[in-house]
């Protein structure tokens, strides 16, 4: 079963979940967003090794605390790893009181009636348990929507559900995202069709069934008031789905009760050339704006 304190710091703590998962696909973008191009390094291994030390830079920084960053997500090679001589997970639970998230998809299927729907995760079952060895309390999975295609909307919706009965048969709290891509014309469209199964699920789901949604910000303030009220969401994050750090909170700001769980917005503007000095204070400013932008 979750952590009873956890549980509370999720529902009801101020501030926002930290993305930090960026994946082998993601992992050169972000390295490059943070001044790292590839001539640091000549294989994966590195890449990693870098991309880990940026992560351990983040979780380190003094202001990243569960005063503002209520949860973190993380990636599995993160979990795996070590942050200040302890493992990743525990370290940001017993040193941060931060609730620590595992990203578990594999990637996306190719785009078919109009979203991409997750690869088959193989291998659940033990990567979940090992999960919970690990001190995770949660995990995150996403598929991506392309235009407001119904049918397309309800088998993604459908399928990030069945796999949400399978996490939360392990005592762990699944993150649904079903991020819609920030620039297609039929936004809207595609929000009301995917607020509309959404819902549907969430009635079907027994009573002691809980999940987090993640959502892309809608461009209609409020579209999901309905889902952030609903008894079988815990909470409801955004992510920044390619908005810059302003324009994400402005939007955030104007949705009650969703927080954010950003990434890219979050780590704007650091650097590997930056002094520890700079770079906390980078940090600070970013931690202290998205939490100010999640507390509407």
């Amino acid at each position: 079963m979750p952590n009873y304190e956890q549980i509370l710091q999720i529902k009801q703590g101020k501030g926002f979940i930290a993305a930090l998962d960026q994946s082998g696909g993601s992992t050169p973008k972000a390295l490059g967003l943070y001044g790292v191009d590839e001539s640091y390094y000549t294989n994966e291994d590195q890449m990693y090794n870098l991309i880990h030390a940026m992560r351990a830079r983040i979780a380190t920084a003094p202001t990243f605390t569960g005063d503002k960053v209520i949860g973190a997500i993380l990636f599995e090679m993160t979990m795996n790893r070590e942050i200040n001589g302890m493992p990743s997970a525990k370290y940001l639970w017993e040193e941060r009181r931060i609730v620590p998230f595992l990203k578990i998809d594999n990637g996306l299927e190719p785009e078919l009636n109009g979203v991409q729907i997750m690869k088959k995760i193989e291998n659940l079952d033990t990567k979940l348990e090992h999960a919970a060895l690990c001190g995770i309390f949660g995990t995150k999975m996403r598929s991506v929507i392309h235009q407001a295609s119904k049918s397309g909307i309800s088998n993604l919706v459908a399928q990030q559900f069945e796999v949400s009965e399978q996490i939360n048969s392990h005592g762990l709290i699944p993150i649904i995202e079903p991020e819609i891509i920030i620039s297609i014309s039929d936004k809207v469209a595609a929000e009301n069709i995917l607020k509309k199964e959404l819902l549907v699920c969430l009635d079907e789901l027994p009573s002691d069934r809980q999940i987090i949604l993640k959502l892309t910000l809608p461009d209609i303030a409020g579209t999901y008031l309905n889902l952030v009220n609903h008894p079988r969401v815990i909470r409801t994050v955004a992510l920044s789905g390619g908005y810059n750090q302003g324009h994400a909170n402005e939007k955030l700001s104007k949705n009650e009760g969703i927080i954010a769980s950003f990434s890219r917005a979050l780590t704007e503007g650091l650097s590997i050339k930056h002094s520890d000095e700079e770079f906390n204070e980078i940090i600070k400013q970013s931690i202290s704006s998205i939490a100010y932008a999640s507390s509407n």
